[in-house]
């Protein structure tokens, strides 16, 4: 009983702080199942942090849409987008050892680091452009807060394919690679990728789920991601909150800092 309790607790600092950076929290789940449960195979680990993700993504969404700050309209898009992509994720998942598991998940959180550390201190400017297959997007907030911005929504579809494989593959539910790619290749505002991109989560986690579910990988954790998943549910209301106080900049730093940490701990459980 006790370790339920502690998973509780795990979940709803997962749920806090994958929902205020729009992460879904499956990039902390993930590498602390993999310490917690060295012995499981990959397709246990990624479907129990796919489930978990659902559920935290799902109340992140509901959080974020009384704010009104979620995008459906390109949300649904690239949602649709990442179905495909989810499901050949979590079919591939079971053709890799636990070890490479480990060192390809490490290398991208890495990477992913990098990447956001590099361009986290940058100020960008949303541009009006005139460009063929450009979609301008008004969004109104809660607060008052107007936010007007265009994209490409053929790159945005397809770079969604590319999320919905490798997230689902490392069963980390997207959101380290979905917010970058939003804010800085598809001009969202980042108040806005981040509770888009939970809604985008929510299908995708739960296509992934299916999956698994159907495959029959997903035999046991049913009482794990349940205490995970109880967590979540209150964390992600309280990681939602909490975005109004914390900058843009600062949510791409912290995200940085995590990636790191993650990537360097289980590259190393691999070497």
């Amino acid at each position: 009983m006790e370790r339920y309790i502690w998973l509780g607790a795990l979940g709803f600092v997962v749920g806090s702080y994958g929902t205020l950076i729009g992460a879904g929290g499956g990039f902390v789940l993930v590498p602390v199942l993999l310490l917690l449960y060295p012995h499981e195979n990959p397709q246990i680990i990624t479907s129990i942090s796919l489930a978990v993700v659902f559920f935290n993504a799902l109340s992140g969404s509901w959080a974020y849409a009384r704010m009104k700050r979620v995008d459906f309209k390109s949300g649904l898009l690239f949602a649709v987008a990442t179905i495909p992509g989810a499901i050949l994720g979590a079919l591939s998942t079971a053709s890799i050892s636990r070890r490479l598991f480990d060192a390809v998940f490490g290398v991208l959180m890495i990477a992913a680091s990098v990447f956001l550390l590099l361009y986290s201190s940058e100020e960008k400017e949303t541009k009006e452009s005139k460009q063929r297959f450009r979609l301008t997007r008004k969004i109104v907030g809660k607060d008052g807060t107007q936010y007007t911005f265009s994209y490409n929504p053929i790159f945005g579809a397809g770079l969604s394919v590319v999320v919905g494989y490798v997230s689902s593959f490392l069963g980390i539910g997207g959101g380290i690679i979905h917010v970058p790619v939003l804010a800085h290749l598809l001009n969202f505002p980042v108040h806005i990728a981040t509770a888009t991109s939970h809604f985008v989560l929510a299908i995708m986690a739960l296509t992934g789920t299916t999956v698994h579910i159907l495959t029959g990988s997903f035999t046991h954790g049913i009482r794990r991601t349940t205490a995970l998943a109880i967590g979540v549910l209150i964390g992600a209301q309280v990681g939602a909150l909490l975005s109004h106080r914390v900058k843009g900049s600062w949510i791409f730093r912290a995200l940085a800092i995590a990636l790191a940490f993650v990537g360097v701990r289980i590259l190393l459980m691999a070497l």
